[in-house]
């Protein structure tokens, strides 16, 4: 028998075979197994024609030279630029309870590697760190954070592409017969969403079989893999792209890979989702130590653009509190010689022609309507029309010698100058001692050219902790073009994204799915958009416009002074359905799936009670409408099921309602969990752009 290592997570296992002197042996990574019992992989395995000799096993940290093949772990120059050979020669392993830990060494190269892989619910994180322990200088060109076997069983790849105002397109993919390469080059993670990917056995949906799903925990560019062994498997990698020469570690120096989540579900792509909920939510540090409820945002972006002033912004908070907006956001503008997006980023001081009086007069009145004040920052970035930029043009990323291309008329600071964090630290710092704000917006409005690396990452990042530390009251919400820097390396600093700058609603369906398939939705940032859409021109109805968004962190994205009485009304009404319900919206479980005819639909909650959204976004074909099979409720009992709105699908002839569902308007009606399974929740009928909302509840 093996010596076997196994570590436990939710539904899925990470089994190792422990070996004499070298790097531990992968057998497993998939569904929960029993670590008893293991065959030793020796055992198992006959010579194979034209291989080595010595046969040469996928280990815990792959390199070549000796006789692997495949992709590497690590890969790294001597100080000469030569290809270093790592062949590790000793191993440690320390094991508890949640932990697995590999400490590998090669004493000849000087190199070491640490290994780490953790529970955190149902969820791995990975982590992996290489360190110089020789004599010598060497350069690190590439460490994954984590390196996975992906079985014979695998059949697809789902992963997800975007661009601004169009993010989290989703794509479906056979498993390659040779290698699948999704790499970001922007400086940020992108508009595709998270550096992550998803890898679907045969059959596997949302709700059934085994998914093996990655996200990067990393706010920069980065390269995923998946790599097709002869012998009849993948291989999945994952970690930062690093530019050459940009780590070299001295004697005694060490560089740590971004961490990597992995979820191994047998309950299908939600059973992946939930995992990395739990593990993302594990990441957040709320202030006061827990998560209250989500304060309900007016944003003044698309109310006014860069034209405002006091008494404008006062008349538009006003019109907010009037329908239960709980905190006010002021959005771009608002500084030094901001008039449009040619001037003023890096100058943090209140633009003395509109706000002569300075900003804490509005903050002020902001909070006697009863509403907390937030700030829009850009704090990484300079216009070259700036007093910063006209006293530091050597602050700026620049390649030197070389042309400065802006991207929205601005440069990017070189946040790895330290003199340039503690610049902006003292601009953020002063405007957060001066002013009672409790929010701040911080955007990232162009991808990098030239990039700084990693190192410009990770600087950023220290500005945020130092942020963060000094002002722990404060939430931070990550924002970049929209959902250009949407990844759980932000959770570590952040308590909100945006989603995306598209709040057209029927582009925000699949933008928030795809969010959610990676972080959960009381982060996501969704607000209830004007019509027409900014981003799109297209109308939609405020009942639909506002079901959409009511499934994350609710926002209102409009002037509520341009609705009509009834509209007011109606926005009003919405505002405080969701107050009611978002309790069970956020920090529970989200469900996704697909029904007859077109429809998508989403529940949200807890195992024993949800609100449903059953979506609509096309005209339905079929001339009744399929019950919906509802997986979640397979256990046994009964629900309780209550129709909430029809929302949206306004105007023409009215849509016929059967007796159940008028009757369900008023009194909960009971179904079998068996029958709502199997056979599905009877449906009203839905024109196009609808949402149809339930309240379900388990019967005790």
């Amino acid at each position: 028998m093996a010596k076997a290592i196994a570590l436990h997570a939710g539904t899925g296992s990470l089994v190792w075979e422990e070996r004499e002197g070298a790097p531990p042996l992968w057998r497993h990574c998939g569904p929960r197994v029993s670590g008893d019992m293991v065959e030793a992989l020796g055992a198992q395995r006959t010579a194979a024609s034209y291989s080595m000799d010595a046969d040469v096993p996928l280990d815990v940290a792959p390199v070549g030279a000796q006789g692997w093949f495949g992709p590497e772990m690590l890969r790294a120059r001597s100080a000469d630029g030569f290809a270093l050979v790592v062949c590790f020669d000793h191993a440690e392993v320390v094991v508890d309870a949640a932990r697995v830990r590999f400490v590998l060494r090669d004493d000849l190269a000087g190199v070491a590697l640490e290994l780490e892989y953790e529970a955190v619910g149902a969820a791995f994180i990975c982590r992996s760190v290489v360190r110089n322990i020789g004599t010598a200088n060497f350069d690190v060109d590439w460490l994954a954070s984590v390196m996975l076997p992906i079985p014979a069983s695998a059949r697809e790849i789902l992963s997800w592409r975007g661009r601004h105002n169009a993010e989290l397109v989703e794509c479906r993919e056979a498993m390659p017969q040779q290698a699948w390469l999704r790499e970001g080059r922007r400086g940020i993670s992108g508009h595709g969403g998270p550096g992550g990917v998803f890898l679907l056995d045969e059959g596997a949906t949302f709700d059934a079989g085994t998914v093996r799903a990655l996200q990067l925990a990393w706010s920069g560019d980065s390269r995923i893999a998946v790599e097709r062994d002869d012998e009849g498997f993948w291989l999945l990698s994952a970690g930062a792209v690093l530019h050459p020469g940009e780590v070299r570690l001295a004697p005694g120096e060490a560089w740590a890979a971004p961490d990597a989540i992995i979820a191994i579900s047998t309950a299908g792509r939600n059973g992946a989702a939930a995992a990395f909920h739990d593990a993302v939510r594990a990441r957040l540090r709320w202030p006061g130590g827990a998560m209250r409820p989500r304060p309900v945002h007016l944003n003044s972006w698309e109310a006014c653009y860069f034209d405002h002033d006091e008494e404008r912004i006062v008349a538009l908070a006003e019109a907010g509190a009037s329908v239960g907006v709980e905190r006010f956001i002021l959005d771009d503008g608002w500084f030094r010689g901001r008039n449009d997006d040619t001037a003023g980023l890096g100058d943090w001081t209140t633009d003395p022609l509109k706000y002569p009086r300075g900003l804490r007069p509005l903050a002020e009145r902001v909070n006697a309507l009863g509403m907390e004040f937030g700030l829009w920052v850009e704090p990484e970035m300079i216009n070259p029309d700036s007093a910063l930029y006209r006293a530091h043009p050597d602050w700026a990323l620049a390649s030197e010698g070389r042309a400065r291309p802006t991207a929205r008329n601005q440069l990017v600071l070189d946040m790895r100058r330290a003199d340039v964090r503690d610049y902006l630290f003292g601009c953020i710092d002063a405007l957060l001692r001066d002013l009672p704000i409790t929010y701040l917006k911080w955007d990232h409005n162009r991808d990098l050219a030239p990039a700084g690396g990693a190192a410009q990452v990770r600087s950023f990042y220290d500005l945020l902790a130092r942020v963060r530390a000094a002002h722990p009251h404060v939430e931070i919400e990550a924002c970049a073009g929209g959902g250009g820097r949407n990844d759980a390396g932000m959770a570590d600093y952040c308590h909100r994204y945006w989603t995306s700058d598209n709040i057209d609603a029927a582009s925000r369906i699949g933008i928030q799915r795809g969010f959610l398939a990676f972080l959960p939705p009381e982060l996501m940032g969704s607000h209830i958009a004007a019509s027409p859409a900014h981003a799109t021109g297209r109308r939609h109805s405020l009942g639909f416009r506002a079901a959409i968004a009511m499934t994350g962190h609710l926002g209102v994205e409009m002037d509520p002074r341009t609705l009509g009485e009834a509209e007011r009304a109606e926005l009003a009404n919405w505002i405080a359905f969701h107050k009611q319900w978002r309790d069970l919206l956020h920090g529970g479980q989200v469900w996704l799936g697909e029904g007859a005819d077109g429809l998508v639909w989403q529940a949200q909650g807890r195992s024993d009670e949800v609100l449903l959204f059953v979506i609509r976004d096309q005209p339905p074909q079929d001339r009744r409408p399929q019950p919906l099979p509802l997986p979640f409720a397979r256990r046994e009992g009964a629900w309780e099921v209550q129709l909430l709105h029809i929302a949206g699908g306004e105007g023409g002839h009215a849509a016929h309602i059967a007796p159940l569902h008028h009757e369900m308007r008023t009194t909960p009606q009971v179904f079998a969990s068996s029958w709502l399974c199997a056979n599905g929740l009877p449906l009203p009928p839905g024109k196009a752009e609808t949402v149809t909302l339930f309240h379900l509840r388990k019967r005790a």
